[in-house]
């Protein structure tokens, strides 16, 4: 089944950085109408990936939904010039790295536990069944993996490549220093973070405490309102925001109301400071994260 790119925005956030944002278009989906990772992981949060570019050089961060989507974003860096492209992988969820074939011939970097996670899960990947459909075949892996810290040139720009225990283990974003741009994949999302592992969840706290402490102007996450990344990307609420989520989110078996409590009144001091969007269709993915982080804390020891 080919996936349809038509509502795929391309949107130039800065002189040397494009946004490629698809979905949160209501009662539209790519895939299909059953449950599937595409359309209610990705496509209905909105998700956009990004592309660092200086003179005739760009990084790619994040593959997009489907290898349509990577073509298309392929054709656009070509059409404007660029004939060096390297892809840098914020971690290993589906939605991030389902476009790798389309650049097979890349220099594709990830740390070396997203390769890790990617070789453990590639057989259920490729067949449909780790997530559902659709199957990511072939799955093209990284072809550079590290550990730590990375700095990188692409053209005139200095690219910093950071990892961040957030969302998931293997998180990592990209830093501007020359303009203090944050592009934070999965780390920060909004309306709020998917809690993809509940049990990590103090880890994810002292790294936002961790990033908080970076010089950053403005930031760019993959999921988030289409509105608040074209007029320039969110501030530094987007943090904060995260910060107490997380922090309440730690508290739940001590506070029976907050389980019971909808998302909106969750977040309803933070959704006050404007930091951050109301998306109804976060109020989903708020019960898996509740589910989640109680389930974790009733078998920790």
């Amino acid at each position: 089944m080919t996936i349809s790119t038509e509502t795929l925005r391309v949107i130039d956030l800065s002189p040397n950085l494009i946004g490629f944002y698809d979905g949160r278009i209501a009662d539209t989906r790519l895939f299909g109408a059953e449950p599937n990772w595409l359309d209610d992981g990705g496509y209905a949060l909105g998700i956009c990936s990004y592309a660092i570019h200086s003179e005739r050089e760009a990084i790619v961060y994040d593959t997009h939904l489907s290898i349509a989507h990577a073509k298309r974003i392929r054709d656009v860096l070509a059409a404007r010039g660029i004939t060096h492209i390297r892809v840098v992988l914020s971690h290993w969820h589906l939605d991030h790295v389902a476009g790798n074939a389309a650049f097979a011939d890349c220099e594709i970097i990830a740390l070396e536990e997203t390769a890790r996670l990617l070789r453990e899960h590639a057989t259920a990947i490729q067949s449909g069944t780790y997530d559902g459909p659709p199957a990511i075949a072939p799955l093209v892996m990284p072809t550079t993996t590290f550990t730590g810290n990375c700095v990188m040139q692409v053209g005139q720009l200095e690219v910093h490549l950071r990892p961040l225990d957030i969302h998931s283990r293997d998180g990592l974003v990209i830093f501007l220093p020359h303009d203090g741009t944050l592009l934070a994949g999965d780390t920060l999302e909004d309306t709020v973070t998917y809690v993809a592992e509940p049990n990590r969840l103090a880890n994810h706290l002292s790294e936002l405490t961790r990033m908080a402490t970076w010089t950053i102007a403005r930031i760019f996450p993959n999921h988030g309102a289409l509105r608040i990344i074209r007029a320039g990307g969110y501030d530094r609420r987007l943090i904060a925001a995260t910060n107490t989520y997380v922090r309440k989110l730690l508290t739940l078996q001590n506070d029976k109301n907050l389980i019971e409590q909808d998302l909106r009144t969750f977040i309803a001091d933070d959704l006050a400071k404007a930091g951050i969007d109301y998306f109804e269709p976060y109020e989903a993915i708020h019960r898996l994260n509740v589910a989640g982080v109680v389930a974790a804390s009733r078998t920790t020891p």
